[in-house]
């Protein structure tokens, strides 16, 4: 599952900071984080696969949020009994002693000034 969530974060990652450098023209230096650079790939990818080139970030971002959500449902099914756990020991059950205990008593509520 490690394994998982790394070669997926890693992507995402050096994709979404490239992306973000680049298109603001902060290169430090480097070309490929320069703004022509930038103009230049996604003029690269409309021009091999016949869109234009300004409807490709949108297109990215939307399959990186599907992807995002399948690996994120992979984690949850695989981890559901922790993630159960985890919540009733957070919240607890409604109605239960325990949960009527965490609140005060009519009786020191009636007293109070």
């Amino acid at each position: 599952m490690k394994w998982l969530l790394i070669f997926w974060g890693a992507p995402v990652t050096l994709l979404t900071g490239w992306y973000g450098l680049s298109y603001y023209d902060m290169s430090f230096g480097v070309f490929m984080l320069t703004r022509q650079a930038h103009d230049l790939v996604f003029a690269i990818y409309g021009h091999v696969l016949g869109i234009p080139p300004e409807t490709i970030p949108p297109l990215v971002a939307r399959a990186m949020v599907v992807d995002s959500a399948i690996v994120f449902a992979l984690v949850a099914v695989r981890k559901r009994r922790e993630i159960l756990a985890w919540y009733r020991r957070r919240f607890g059950r409604r109605g239960t002693a325990q949960s009527r205990e965490a609140f005060a008593s009519d009786a020191n509520l009636s007293s109070a000034p």
